[in-house]
């Protein structure tokens, strides 16, 4: 057997020699200077890969720092460790760490020793233990045993939800991670000591704590808090919801699927959700006087056009006459699209709809002016008016839905008092276990994957590949809004990703290891292996969920 191996450093663009088995660590150490990036992990033939991992025959690597979403990812989990193992030795194990969700810049933690009061003097405790771990230089070190042991050892760790989860995974063996005398478990991996954590914060927030990472843009100082209360409120809601349903993690999820609950469960979901729903048209009701167009914006794959029917429904039985008007016939032409820094057309910026002609139009038919009413051919990328009209009479309400419905400047011409804003996202009401939650973005993400390819004869591969710019225009045109909201509505339900699971995973399985987006499509599928499947077939034809399954009596 040879004792030398050839690997391409795709950063570099370099074929190099190396000794056979050699750890990438090793690798990074002799190929680049401090001066280079601060590397947290690397991608080897496309399969995300922690610096321990050794290779053993060629391959392509590309190192990561964290200006990519798997380098933060890793940061993230890491540092949650490192918070978690700081916890446990303040309190000295007289209490349970959650991590409840992404807010504020932020992760939301609590305890779950009501007797211990997190002031700043306890918190700033905690964050100089975290800090000495750092500096202390811990590895992060994973084992693998069998599942059997691993759950005896959450066991006897006060771990509770990671036995749950383990056993209803189904997995012979499982890893481990171990910081110094501290054991977890993650979904993801690690970097490889805790030296690559130094850029954080740890401030009082709630009842809680919140984990401040470093910024993406300038990474050597930690994000700047941001207040935002009404999502704050809407995730305190939804954590009481999943106490009623006594569904708060996969494991809890996977129980109900093994114990043939999950029809009441998604009967439950179901009835909640249109229950806020009609809350949501009680509350426009009572603004009638002043309120005259109804306003829902969020990301993609929320779940907007759904809620906007069944809100229309809602608002019928409230003796109200909705009249919807689409934000998508106001696309300016092709040709007038704004690009975005690669040169590509930008649908996702305010300034791809035409501001003006959206404010003219709708201004006269406040003032119960008849106009022509636009279209708007995607095949085309053109306008175009077919001769239909419109307009509203003093008894009916205008309902519009689009990504961009809460950004002031796109409605900058209407006066504030006759708007009423929704502000609709996918706020994933379970997690993982009670350290690892599932990011929204990831729970949308799913959802377009499904959408796109039973609908608009895109492959995992395209969506993917378009994420990232859906991504960054959401946190550059929607997501700074969320907080002008009068309402928000939470689209997720507790049931929903044991039953997209059957739809994504052969769609994922197309990606082949060759291409950029297998690591990602690998990602999912990993996600995936934690859940039981659920039958879509108890699921509502008016359920939001049928936007992306289909079967649904609502036209699109």
């Amino acid at each position: 057997m040879e004792k030398y191996i050839q690997v391409y450093l795709e950063d570099k663009a370099v074929t190099i020699t190396i000794p056979r088995g050699t750890c990438l660590v090793d690798l990074l150490k002799d190929n680049y200077d401090d001066s280079e990036k601060k590397i947290l992990g690397a991608f080897v033939n496309n399969k995300l890969r922690e610096l321990t991992y050794r290779v053993y025959k060629p391959k392509n690597i590309r190192f990561i720092d964290y200006s990519d979403v798997s380098g933060r990812r890793m940061y993230k989990r890491s540092l949650s460790f490192v918070l978690y193992k700081a916890v446990k030795d303040t309190f000295h194990n007289h209490t349970s760490f959650k991590v409840e969700h992404s807010i504020s810049n932020g992760l939301y933690c609590r305890l779950g020793n009501k007797n211990i009061v997190l002031t700043k003097a306890v918190i700033d405790n905690i964050k100089n233990k975290m800090i000495t771990i750092i500096e202390q230089d811990f590895k992060f070190i994973r084992k693998e045993m069998p599942t059997e042991d691993a759950i005896k050892l959450f066991e006897s760790s006060g771990l509770g939800e990671k036995t749950n989860l383990l056993r209803t995974r189904g997995n012979l063996y499982t890893s481990v991670y171990y910081l110094g005398d501290t054991v977890d478990y993650y979904y993801g991996f690690l970097v490889e000591s805790t030296k690559q954590l130094k850029v954080f914060d740890l401030i009082q927030f709630n009842s809680g704590m919140l984990l401040l990472f470093p910024e993406i843009d300038f990474p050597t100082k930690p994000s700047s808090f941001n207040e935002q209360p009404k999502l704050l409120k809407v995730f305190s809601e939804f954590k009481r919801w999943g106490k009623l349903m006594g569904i708060s993690n996969i494991g809890d999820l996977n129980r109900s699927v093994t114990d043939k609950e999950v029809s009441e469960l998604i009967k439950i979901a179901e009835a909640l959700q249109e229950k806020k729903i009609s809350q949501i048209a009680d509350k426009i009701k009572k603004h009638r006087k002043t309120t005259r167009i109804i306003l829902i914006s969020g990301p993609s794959s929320s779940g907007k056009t759904t809620f906007g029917k069944r809100l229309s429904v809602q608002l019928k039985v409230a003796g109200l006459k909705p009249l919807n008007l689409s934000l998508d016939d106001y696309f300016v032409n092709r040709e007038d699209t704004p690009k975005d820094e690669k040169g590509e057309y930008d649908f996702e910026s305010v300034n791809a709809i035409d501001i003006n002609k959206f404010n003219s139009d709708v201004n006269d038919l406040l003032l119960g002016r008849e106009i022509d009413l636009p279209k708007f051919s995607f095949e085309t990328g053109q306008r175009y008016y077919d001769g239909e009209k419109m307009s509203l009479s003093r008894k009916q309400i205008l309902v519009i839905e689009g990504i961009h419905a809460l950004n002031p400047e796109l409605t900058h011409l209407i006066p504030d008092e006759s708007k009423f804003k929704i502000y609709v996202s996918a706020l994933t009401s379970i997690s993982i276990d009670g350290h690892n939650r599932i990011p929204s973005t990831d729970n949308r993400l799913i959802r377009r994957i499904v959408r796109d390819y039973r609908y608009r004869s895109y492959s995992a591969v395209d969506t993917l590949r378009r994420w990232s710019s859906v991504r960054r225009g959401e946190e550059k045109y929607i997501f700074p809004y969320q907080e002008e909201a009068d309402v928000m509505f939470n689209s997720a339900l507790s049931y929903e990703l044991g039953v997209l699971k059957t739809y994504a995973e052969p769609i994922l399985k197309e990606v082949l290891p060759n291409m950029p987006e297998y690591a990602e499509a690998n990602r999912l599928l990993k996600f995936f292996s934690f859940f039981r499947p659920i039958s879509p077939n108890e699921i509502p034809p008016t359920s939001l969920m049928r936007e992306f399954l289909g079967g649904s009596t609502f036209k699109y």
